[in-house]
């Protein structure tokens, strides 16, 4: 199983990271070490003094492609969910400034939270799904998926000419604005549209 993510897919977002629009969609990569489920607590890692959230919806992968054109990208995920993308924001931008890959900034462990997962169907359009992250009961995101630069079918289309793409992969689709620091103590709540998808504990 991998986990692709989709970063600066809106543009709120990118702007107030003060990146630019991108052309097509930045990929990067979390192993399999970075997920944390089950409503598990967020440990402060040692090695960077700057976490911030990054609330995404995610899908998982299906079946078995390569090379898919987005009019039928809908065949291959059946299911939904909520995920958080923690970055190491100081360390992001170190790395950044070097020049170099994101890896320790975005792929530590836990740094990949993970919900359960419902069927697409539960929603009538997928292109207007409201998702949002509150942090000790205060909104700190609000997306809904029409905001996209990439929609799903968009990014499938594109990642799977890189790499095959397998099933039970996953796929974060990108964060809307809001993005910021978390602290111990903090409580992190997911909903998609007035559904909990996840409850947890900065530790």
């Amino acid at each position: 199983m991998k986990i692709l993510c989709i970063g600066r897919n809106y543009e709120e977002h990118a702007k107030e990271l003060k990146n630019p629009l991108p052309p097509e969609p930045v990929v990067f990569s979390k192993p399999d070490s970075a997920i944390l489920r089950n409503n598990s607590p967020f440990y402060l890692p040692d090695f960077a003094k700057d976490f911030h959230h990054e609330v995404e919806l995610v899908i998982k992968i299906s079946r078995l492609g390569k090379n898919i054109e987005a009019q039928y990208a809908h065949r291959y995920y059946d299911e939904i969910g909520l995920g958080i993308d923690f970055t190491a924001r100081d360390l992001q931008d170190e790395l950044r400034g070097k020049g170099l890959p994101w890896e320790k900034c975005k792929a530590f462990d836990g740094s990949a939270v993970i919900s359960g997962f419902v069927a697409k169907e539960k929603y009538t359009d997928l292109n207007n799904i409201n998702f949002s992250l509150l942090v000790n009961g205060q909104p700190r995101q609000m997306g809904n998926s029409r905001d996209m630069i990439f929609n799903v079918d968009q990014i499938i289309s594109h990642v799977s000419r890189y790499f095959t793409l397998k099933i039970g992969d996953l796929i974060y689709t990108g964060t809307p604005a809001g993005v910021g620091p978390v602290a111990i103590g903090d409580r992190l709540q997911g909903y998609i549209e007035e559904e909990l998808f996840f409850d947890f504990l900065v530790k």
